[in-house]
């Protein structure tokens, strides 16, 4: 697989082809109803130089007013729509969250981050995968609830074209805004996410993958929201949480050391 591309990469990609586009639709307008160049620079209050030079593609950048100005100018509205294009950038309180979640693995567990769901050209990518003695589950890392609806529709769509597992592990932050929103939407998430806590704890802290899929909330240090803070054995790691967290090793359970003191030959 190739080096994937910066996100400001793609996004400047797509303000050209956006801009591209408007400027071939506005000189078709701008002809379409017989308008001069110089008539639509005055109704857009730009100079004729300067919106030749835009209709031309010879300014890289222009204020998007100046866009929306001669899109009324000639006729048109401009309008821009948003679209899911894949898992947004992680920041340094979900990089916390995995390393915390990294934490409650027992021996001979094996985590992956970011893991693509295996789709030619598919954006969608699931925060982690982790393994163990029995089979493999997905994991997704919220660290502050938002839209429960729209969560589910998210989830529940990359389970369904997924085919390399059925189990999931939503992780979650134990704050307070978090615990608020699921004393109000848990059993919206029943059906997709029917396990607690402490089910998903014991599993992992025994080295296995939960039977069905299910709901951890974590408090920072990687001690359960349950109140299971006994320290799980080691589990194997693919990165170690040094690379998870952005300035220091986030601690694991209360009672263990960093994953770089823990790690088995």
């Amino acid at each position: 697989m190739g080096v994937r591309e910066r996100r400001a990469d793609i996004g400047a990609r797509d303000a050209e082809r956006l801009l591209a586009d408007a400027r071939r639709e506005i000189r078709e307008a701008r002809q379409g109803a017989g308008l001069s160049q110089a008539a639509v620079a005055r109704a857009a209050g730009m100079s004729p130089a300067a919106y030749g030079r835009f209709e031309r593609g010879e300014t890289k950048r222009i204020p998007l007013a100046y866009v929306t100005s001669s899109a009324r100018a000639a006729g048109l509205k401009a309008s821009i729509r948003l679209f899911p294009a894949g898992a947004p950038v992680r920041d340094a309180g979900q990089l916390r969250l995995e390393a915390d979640f990294l934490g409650v693995l027992g021996d001979g567990m094996v985590f992956r981050p970011e893991v693509p769901l295996p789709i030619p050209g598919d954006p969608r990518a699931w925060d982690g995968m982790v393994s163990g003695h029995q089979g493999m589950a997905f994991v997704e890392c919220e660290v502050r609830l938002g839209d429960m609806q729209a969560l589910a529709r998210r989830v529940e769509l990359k389970l369904r074209d997924d085919p390399r597992g059925e189990v999931l592990i939503l992780v979650v932050r134990a704050s307070r805004h978090n615990r608020t929103v699921l004393a109000e939407h848990r059993e919206l998430l029943r059906p997709l996410l029917p396990l607690d806590s402490p089910a998903i704890l014991r599993a992992l802290r025994s080295g296995r993958v939960p039977p069905a899929s299910g709901l951890l909330v974590l408090r920072w240090r990687g001690a359960s929201d349950a109140g299971l803070s006994r320290p799980g054995p080691v589990a194997q790691r693919v990165r170690t949480r040094s690379d998870l967290t952005p300035s220091r090793s986030a601690a694991g359970p209360e009672g263990t050391r960093p994953a770089s003191d823990r790690r088995r030959p």
